[in-house]
């Protein structure tokens, strides 16, 4: 399924790449280089964001960062499969990071994949970032506007005040103001959906005249709306979700799907939704 990567990822880094790559390695001196083609000959996906860095401590290297919107068992081992197909592409050492956004439960997240077989060790280690324990104040005050949009489900972030805080920020930069959507989407999993569309309302004319928000409301193409319901369905109600997608994806009406869409961010329970999809149908 598509990732957030084309509204969350790639699009966010760029902003300000030199101040995330500090963020996520820990590393003061380290520059932002170029931003690589991620794609792999050996797999069929693409790794999130993959930058150039260079440090005078540590020379140069590539940075992988690797979003998921829920923590996956498997994560561990495709990390490892991630940081060596990077390095063998770019012949590079490599510092991967794998960034979790929504909390899926109290279990520890590892940090390494580890295996011993027949005396044969392997082990690579990686950062990993929980968005939920990251404090809403390094968005808020330090120069990462990536982060703006996920102050929802930042830690403190969860407050209207601090939610209309981010938005007033977003609306203030040209480059950023495209995003007031995303964080829209982070607010509904904190804010009631009503309280949601009042704070967006606020200044609609804004959302109708940024070309982020046109692009999704216009796009033409049938395939790219589906991606976007079953990444909605995913973040809002989980595998249950999703079961929902092989009667959604006989859809072929784009404004019914465009419907469908809103909805997913407005009903307050999954048994809401089945029943707007059949009044559709």
């Amino acid at each position: 399924m598509a990732k957030p990567a084309d509204v969350s990822t790639k699009r966010l880094i760029s902003l300000a790449p030199n101040n995330w790559v500090k963020w996520v390695t820990q590393i003061p001196d380290v520059v932002a280089g170029e931003i690589l083609n991620s794609e792999f000959q050996w797999i069929s996906r693409e790794s999130d964001v993959l930058i150039r860095v260079e440090s005078k401590e540590y020379g140069k290297f590539l940075v992988l960062n690797e979003l998921q919107l829920r923590y996956k068992p498997e994560m561990p081992r495709r990390m490892r499969a991630y940081a060596g197909l990077a390095e063998e592409k770019y012949k590079l050492p490599t510092y991967p990071v794998l960034i979790n956004i929504l909390k899926t439960g109290d279990a520890e997240i590892p940090t390494r994949f580890e295996s011993n077989l027949a005396g044969l060790e392997v082990r690579q280690d990686y950062r990993v970032i929980n968005l939920w324990e990251v404090d809403v104040k390094i968005a808020l005050e330090q120069p990462l506007p990536s982060l703006l949009p996920f102050v929802p489900i930042l830690k403190g972030g969860e407050d209207e005040s601090i939610i209309r805080e981010a938005l007033r920020l977003l609306q203030a930069d040209e480059q950023l103001n495209q995003l007031e959507t995303v964080l829209a989407f982070f607010a509904t999993f904190v804010l009631d959906s009503s309280l949601v569309q009042e704070i967006m309302r606020w200044d609609m004319t804004v959302l109708r005249e940024s070309p982020w928000y046109e692009e999704i409301l216009q796009r033409g193409k049938r395939e790219e709306r589906l991606s976007n319901i079953e990444l909605s369905l995913e973040v809002k109600f989980g595998n249950e979700g999703l079961k929902l997608m092989p009667k959604i994806s006989q859809i072929s009406d784009l404004e019914t799907l465009k419907t469908i869409q809103r909805s997913i961010l407005t009903v307050e329970s999954l048994d809401e939704l089945k029943h707007i999809l059949q009044n559709l149908s």
